[in-house]
């Protein structure tokens, strides 16, 4: 009806001096805080956000200076030194070398860059913990026994983990290099912070866990060295013999194919060993890493058509015993 009240109507009433008195009174306390701690509010949220600002700057920082030292690192060849020897190896490598250089030092770099940002993002979070007040003494003693319990219980993980640190930063072994690293032998096909593959003679893939590798030959890293010895027969003449080969060798480096391979000229070792009716003739020849195994096969095969030229009889082995001439 038009005449009826708001009250009627189901409109609650507007609120009387009175009522905004007690609404104000209740309210008092709350505002009362605001003031009293909105500047402490104010620079502690400041505080944080210059934290966070400062970490992701530390961050990029940290890893732009990773990256640039790694680099630089993975391409000193420091172990080569500044002799002839090194000179040769580096105007003789090739993209292969270069490859693998960037590989290991993205590798190295992604690692060192986690580490980096881990840490760094770790204290910031801390930081900003305690600007909000709250009590880092149990979260630390807890991330503290949480530490622990995993040293104690992922020790090998641990071990695998900086081991292949080390081999990386120390460049033990690369991605196509050939090594022994104990029953696995043969070429790296993957190197990983916990595991490294390697394919061995007949086709087998070997997972090596880097924490067990205690010893590694690697031949394939600087220079190698192709080592022939041949059984001569035992009536040859070693002076003829000497010559022989020496002039084979000289042959040998001049053929283009063979001097790309070769980084001093092959060298006559002389006679290393005399038994079972043989003159054990050895030679050497220093080459490019890798290069070892052809430029053997290569080697061999030519000193011995030298040696069928000159008339000079491979090593057959002597009977035992009359009955075996029969």
């Amino acid at each position: 009806m038009p005449g009826a009240s708001t009250a009627e109507a189901g409109v609650p009433p507007l609120l009387g001096a009175e009522g905004h008195t007690v609404l104000m009174a209740q309210a008092g306390p709350v505002v009362d805080w605001f003031s009293d701690n909105s500047g402490a509010f104010i620079s502690g949220a400041i505080r944080i956000v210059l934290i966070l600002v400062i970490a992701v700057i530390l961050r990029a920082v940290a890893g732009r200076l990773i990256e640039h030292g790694v680099k630089r690192l993975a391409a000193s060849h420091q172990r080569l030194g500044s002799g002839k020897l090194g000179s040769r190896v580096l105007a003789k490598a090739d993209g292969a070398g270069n490859e693998r250089q960037q590989q290991r030092a993205e590798a190295i770099s992604s690692v060192l860059r986690s580490i980096a940002s881990i840490v760094i993002i770790g204290v910031a979070i801390v930081m900003a913990l305690g600007e909000l007040g709250v009590n880092l003494g149990p979260i630390l003693m807890s991330a503290g026994v949480l530490g622990l319990a995993i040293g104690f219980g992922a020790q090998s993980l641990v071990q695998d983990f900086l081991s292949g640190v080390f081999m990386l930063i120390e460049d033990q072994y690369g991605v196509g290099d050939v090594v022994d690293v104990g029953e696995a032998v043969g070429t790296v096909e993957e190197v990983g912070l916990r595991v490294t593959k390697i394919r061995d003679l007949n086709g087998g893939l070997w997972y090596v866990r880097n924490g067990e590798i205690l010893r590694v030959c690697n031949m394939s890293q600087d220079w190698a060295r192709a080592v022939v010895e041949i059984p001569l027969d035992s009536r040859v003449d070693v002076a003829q013999a000497t010559e022989v080969v020496e002039r084979s060798l000289e042959t040998f480096a001049e053929l283009p194919e063979q001097a790309a391979r070769l980084l001093e000229s092959p060298a006559a070792a002389g006679v290393v060993g005399i038994a079972n009716g043989a003159v054990v003739f050895r030679v050497m020849a220093k080459t490019k890493p890798g290069e070892q195994w052809e430029l053997d096969r290569e080697l061999r095969g030519h000193l011995k058509r030298d040696f069928d030229r000159a008339g000079i009889r491979m090593a057959h082995p002597m009977p035992s015993s009359p009955a075996d001439t029969a």
